[in-house]
């Protein structure tokens, strides 16, 4: 079993920046892939970024040259840094741990772990 503790998050302006990161802990060693999904109200969970235990990483079209995820293997902790930030990020942003990156994307029990969640919302 793996635990994901999320903070960082809150409020801030357009144009504004925010991070957020998640420590791992429990059965780390099921983990080579971590990422940050998000859900605002009446849509569907997104994938916004993910990383790799080797650092490749994958963005959603419209966070490109925006946010930058990373992470720290020692630390068990991926960050994901949000610059330029505009009201159509805000969300609940939800760290998520998972095997590989295609077991990232499943999101049926038994594929990965989730956090508890973190609000971000940018005003205009």
């Amino acid at each position: 079993q793996v635990q994901l503790v999320e903070s960082g998050g809150g409020l801030v302006q357009a144009g504004g920046s925010l991070s957020v990161s998640c420590a791992a802990s429990g059965s780390i060693f099921s983990i080579n892939t971590m990422g940050w999904y998000r859900q605002a109200p009446g849509k569907q969970r997104e994938l916004v970024a993910a990383i790799t235990s080797g650092g490749s990483t994958n963005y959603a079209d419209s966070v490109k040259g925006r946010f930058t995820i990373s992470r720290d293997n020692a630390k068990k902790t991926v960050y994901l840094q949000m610059d330029s930030l505009e009201p159509d990020d805000t969300a609940v942003y939800y760290c998520r741990a998972a095997a590989n990156m295609l077991s990232l994307k499943i999101l049926r029990p038994g594929f990965g772990s989730w956090g508890q969640g973190t609000q971000v919302t940018v005003s205009s």
